[in-house]
């Protein structure tokens, strides 16, 4: 046991021993590896003490060299400074002597001018003092005052003034007109000539011819059942009287009267004379109506040379054929207007194409008139907006009847068309109140001028002769009445065409030999 104890006692402190040798060993490498690294560090410090030292010697070589550039630049730019402020201050030294010289002018002038200012007050002065004795003297030896003969003065060159001008205008009117009346007579003239269109006068009735009378019972029906179908059904009169194999359809509407006739002629041919047919005959006779107005309006806008337009628009055109204004049929009116406004256009530099689509529309709503209200301007105008025609067109519909002033070449070639195609003799028939009231509209408005003894209305309404008072109107003066005059009917008489105004002066002078 006690072996035991002894050798535990042994081996502890054999490995007390140990542990402390160990420590001991690890100790002094540990001091060793101290020591080398105060080495390394020592000598590392002394390397970087030599790379310092050589940094600091290359840096204070590259400033002294940097420093050395930049003072040399600073001192060339420091010279150039000192050069142009001298040049500066011996510029400015220039300009201040300059300005100090132009002052010292402008002083002696100034006194000048004042010296001179006095002198011409003084001769004012008396000048002044000088009018008023001449005055004086004037108004003592005439008997009037200054305000009155300066009245008298403004008067007497007024007059003068007046008659002056007169001449002027008198010769420059007459040579303008002429060079005008003989440009548009010969534009007018190359116009027409190159376009001969048909004239078809139209007729408020149609007149069917037929074999026997015995036709015209068939037409009448038992108790007259026919007849009155075929009037409510078409919308016309039917007359039937003794006039021998003649029946006769009234309205004035063509569209209807044309539909009825064709109608009629049909039923005629078939012989079955009853309502229930006449209806069939009518529907049939309506649609192949509008078929062919379709066509007839595009044959006329192929016939123009007018592309790419509505077909509601051409239906329209088409349908023109069968309305008539004052007698004139509204197609042949219509294609008339197209052609001449082309030609006019033409000539003047404007556009051919345009022009005739505006003549082709201008009176477009008069196929729209029997079945709207309002008039035939305002609806062609709004037909035409609905499908996006130009304006040139929109304008030429209202300026062709005074609504608007023409815009260009265009819309002025459109009215003068449609006073050309309106107004020649023959195209229309007139109703004979509007033509008597417009003749007294004409002969009052020239009745109504000072020194106008009488005026008299010729050549149905296109010439009004105007006779005058010879000793209140000179030659110079009648002239200015004619203006005035043919300005007055532009403004307050609807005619077509144009009026023609002459002023008659006339002096008579009478003495008896007793």
């Amino acid at each position: 046991m006690e072996l035991i104890v002894v050798g535990i006692v042994v081996a502890a402190l054999s490995v007390g021993i140990t542990i402390f040798v160990v420590r001991k060993i690890n100790r002094a490498k540990i001091e060793i590896f101290i020591e080398q690294a105060k080495a390394k560090a020592k000598v590392i410090e002394h390397e970087a003490e030599v790379v310092l030292k050589d940094a600091q010697i290359k840096a204070k070589r590259d400033y002294d060299r940097e420093f050395k550039a930049a003072r040399r630049e600073y001192d060339d730019m420091y010279s150039k400074i000192e050069r142009k402020e001298k040049e500066l201050n011996h510029h400015l030294e220039s300009e201040l002597r300059a300005i100090k010289s132009e002052k010292e002018e402008i002083v002696e002038k100034n006194k000048k001018i004042t010296t001179i200012k006095e002198g011409l007050k003084r001769q004012q002065k008396t000048y002044d003092e000088k009018i008023t004795k001449v005055i004086k003297v004037l108004e003592n030896a005439s008997g009037l005052t200054l305000d009155e003969a300066k009245s008298l003065m403004i008067e007497k060159v007024k007059e003068d003034s007046r008659s002056q001008i007169a001449s002027i205008f008198r010769k420059k009117y007459k040579l303008a007109e002429q060079d005008s009346k003989n440009e548009i007579n010969n534009m007018l003239s190359n116009a027409v000539t190159r376009y001969a269109g048909e004239f078809a006068a139209e007729r408020l009735i149609n007149n069917i011819p037929i074999n026997d009378d015995e036709t015209k019972g068939k037409i009448i029906g038992k108790e007259g059942r026919n007849i009155k179908a075929l009037e409510m059904l078409l919308g016309v009169d039917i007359i039937i009287d003794d006039t021998p194999n003649t029946i006769t359809i009234s309205s004035f509407n063509l569209y209807r009267r044309a539909i009825a006739t064709k109608t009629i002629k049909a039923l005629l041919e078939d012989g079955r004379i009853q309502p229930a047919r006449i209806e069939e005959i009518y529907n049939k006779t309506k649609k192949e109506f509008d078929q062919n107005i379709q066509k007839e309006g595009e044959d006329v806008v192929l016939e123009l040379g007018i592309k790419s337009m509505h077909p509601e628009l051409i239906r329209l055109v088409g349908r023109l054929r069968y309305r008539a204004s004052y007698g004139q049929n509204a197609l042949a009116h219509t294609l008339e207007v197209a052609h001449l406004a082309g030609l006019l256009a033409a000539q003047m530099g404007g556009d051919a194409i345009l022009a005739r689509r505006a003549g082709l529309l201008h009176d477009i709503g008069k196929a729209l008139t029997h079945d709207m209200p309002g008039s035939h301007v305002d609806l062609g105008a709004d037909i035409c907006r609905r499908y996006d025609e130009p304006d040139t067109v929109i304008n030429g519909i209202y300026a062709h009847h005074g609504h608007e002033e023409p815009i260009n070449i265009e819309s002025s070639a459109v009215c003068a068309a449609d006073a050309l195609s309106a107004a020649r003799p023959g195209a229309r028939r007139d109703v004979l109140e509007s033509f008597l009231k417009r003749v007294e509209e004409v002969e009052n408005i020239s009745t109504s001028k000072t020194g106008v003894i009488n005026a008299f209305a010729i050549n149905a309404g296109r010439e009004v002769r105007v006779i005058v008072k010879a000793d209140l109107v000179n030659d110079d003066e009648s002239i200015l009445l004619a203006t005035e005059i043919a300005k007055d009917i532009e403004e307050k008489v609807q005619y077509p065409g144009e009026i023609k105004v002459n002023v008659i002066r006339e002096l008579r002078a009478q003495s008896y030999a007793r």
